[in-house]
């Protein structure tokens, strides 16, 4: 396979090195597609035909050599135990000729507290594409693997959709949510997940829409979840489960003050503040979960900059809810 750096940049990396690799066997799909009666199933012979234009070759990147994840360590103190064990996995394929290779990973903790925000950062970390799926609104059972084709209004699923539409053979996909799956008698959304998340078995996933062998064996699987006990046995025992602990105060206002830079840096409007919050501003952003920071800081540039201030000061923040939880804020 050619070693290619097409990928963009990923922060924390050198530049990642990008193979190619097939995601499906082209003559699978004209056999399919030779089948096909003349005039029926035309949203399954328009996806055959969208498969042999795209053809099966998708990048597969990985780092160029082991990060410094210091930057990652700062913005997440609270997932130090993931993180450390995301770079022992990019380690064991530094130097060689294998793919990255990330056992699924489950993030267990409260709402908020920075659990798909990290599984962006992952995302943006590897060089390679991201694909939410939230399981909380979601009840049919071919969400993952797709519907048949026999169906009226059948489709493909989110995976053979992220792997045949998209650009990688390795992309991050986050079952956000997993313990909220509504499961009933006939359809379970959590079924495919059990061939998924084996290696051996996800390298000839099929999709119930499509019916073709796709190599899903590269996914890298993040779930998300506040209650294990809703959680099958044997998917949890599929997966890394890492309890994420809500950041403790000095920890949420290192998040705050990452978060307040990171703002800061990435809009021209910017430039109007300065590069320090006070410390009674992070003090204030501290008592509100991760989820809620840059909610906060976003009313906080906008009502400094209506007050024709270049300082973000408390009063500029929304004032914190009261009650137990601290998640959530009044305007």
């Amino acid at each position: 396979m050619d070693s290619r750096s097409l990928v963009p940049h990923a922060p924390g990396f050198r530049l990642p090195i990008a193979n190619m690799r097939n995601v499906f066997a082209p003559d699978d799909v004209e056999r399919k597609l030779a089948k096909l009666p003349d005039r029926e199933y035309e949203n399954l012979r328009s996806t055959y035909q969208r498969m042999l234009e795209r053809g099966p070759e998708r990048f597969q990147v990985k780092p160029s050599g082991i990060p410094d994840m210091g930057e990652l360590y700062a913005q997440l103190p609270n997932f130090t135990n993931v993180l450390d064990d995301v770079k022992r996995h990019v380690a064991l394929s530094h130097d060689c000729q294998d793919g990255l290779e990330v056992t699924p990973i489950l993030l267990l903790g409260n709402p908020g507290i920075g659990k798909t925000h990290f599984a962006k950062k992952l995302a943006q970390l590897l060089g390679t594409g991201m694909n939410l799926v939230p399981m909380s609104s979601m009840t049919a059972g071919w969400l993952l693997s797709g519907s048949s084709s026999q169906w009226k209004g059948a489709k493909p699923g989110k995976v053979f959709e992220t792997l045949v539409d998209g650009q990688y053979a390795n992309p991050v996909i986050v079952v956000d949510e997993i313990d909220k799956a509504a499961c009933d008698a006939q359809y379970d959304p959590l079924g495919a997940l059990y061939s998924l998340l084996e290696h051996d078995t996800a390298g000839s996933f099929t999709d119930e829409f499509a019916e073709v062998a796709i190599d899903a064996s590269q996914v890298i699987w993040i779930t998300t979840a506040n209650d294990a006990r809703a959680i099958p046995d044997p998917i949890l025992n599929r997966m890394n489960v890492f309890e994420i602990d809500p950041p403790t105060p000095e920890q949420a206002r290192a998040i705050a003050r990452n978060l307040y830079q990171s703002i800061r840096g990435e809009h021209d409007w910017g430039r109007h503040f300065g590069a320090e919050p006070h410390s009674d501003v992070l003090d204030q952003l501290a008592e509100l979960a991760p989820r809620e920071m840059r909610r906060a800081l976003m009313t906080g540039f906008g009502n400094a900059r209506l007050a024709g201030s270049e300082e973000i000061r408390s009063d500029d923040l929304p004032k914190a809810s009261t009650g137990k939880s601290k998640i959530g804020f009044l305007q």
